[in-house]
């Protein structure tokens, strides 16, 4: 058998949070955590978790597996046993847990929404759509396949210091998707948001963001692109000397 160490929390119940352990068949080793999950869901319908698809694309079920933030439904149990044999799993760190393996992100969000997601072009549209060379859609590649999953900012030490003024790595991603992309002109406008001393600049390039992204994205340089971006701003604006 396979032991697991399992965060429990039910508010209506608990004090505190706690960890349980429990026995999962040993023909799990060769599963996803999430059908882990859901086997241990029936011998116990009170554990809460979040999952969608299941196939790595909703960003649903992300949570803390073996000390590494991970989508539960692509983590292969046999390769997140610690050294005992065990399996540990907690919540996404830095956010309020509401129950179990269930987390706020109402924050997260809000950040997200903060970096203004979306195309912003004041031409006229065109009769069919807007165009882009090859190399100019090659820009986004690494940016656009971010699925939402929150294991790159709760997994953030900045972002623990500072989980209100600090975007975060996925919000400041998001806002690097749209500054590249050709078709975008709303580049002053998102940079301006970012110039206070926390919200962009508080990344301290530690790269926990890069090393857990699920999907091999690398929110680090995209951080340092944004600063890139000020500091063209920034000489276009300067005064010519002449």
């Amino acid at each position: 058998m396979i032991q697991v160490h399992l965060y429990r929390y039910l508010p209506d119940q608990d004090t505190h949070p706690h960890m349980d352990r429990v026995d999962l068949p040993d023909q799990f080793h060769s599963r996803m955590v999430l059908d882990a999950l859901e086997y241990l869901h029936e011998q116990d319908p009170t554990l809460a978790y979040r999952r969608s698809c299941r196939e790595g694309v909703c960003g649903s079920d992300g949570m803390n597996i073996d000390g590494k933030n991970r989508l539960a439904c692509v983590t292969p149990v046999k390769e997140v046993l610690g050294k005992s044999g065990d399996l540990t799993i907690r919540p996404l760190p830095g956010m309020p847990v509401i129950r179990d393996l269930v987390v706020d992100q109402s924050l997260f969000f809000e950040q997200y929404e903060r970096t203004k997601p979306w195309l912003i072009n004041r031409e006229p549209a065109p009769g069919k759509e807007r165009l882009q060379s090859p190399s100019e859609r090659a820009r986004l590649d690494g940016l656009y396949e971010c699925i939402l999953c929150a294991c790159c900012t709760s997994q953030c030490p900045s972002w623990w210091w500072n989980p209100v003024e600090y975007l975060g790595p996925a919000a400041l991603l998001q806002a690097y998707r749209f500054i590249a992309d050709s078709r975008d002109d709303g580049s002053p406008e998102r940079l301006a948001l970012l110039k206070d001393p926390y919200s962009l600049f508080r990344c301290r390039s530690i790269g926990n963001c890069t090393w857990v992204c699920p999907k091999g994205l690398n929110p680090m340089q995209a951080i340092g692109r944004i600063r890139q971006e000020m500091v063209k701003d920034a000489l276009r604006k300067e005064p010519d000397p002449s």
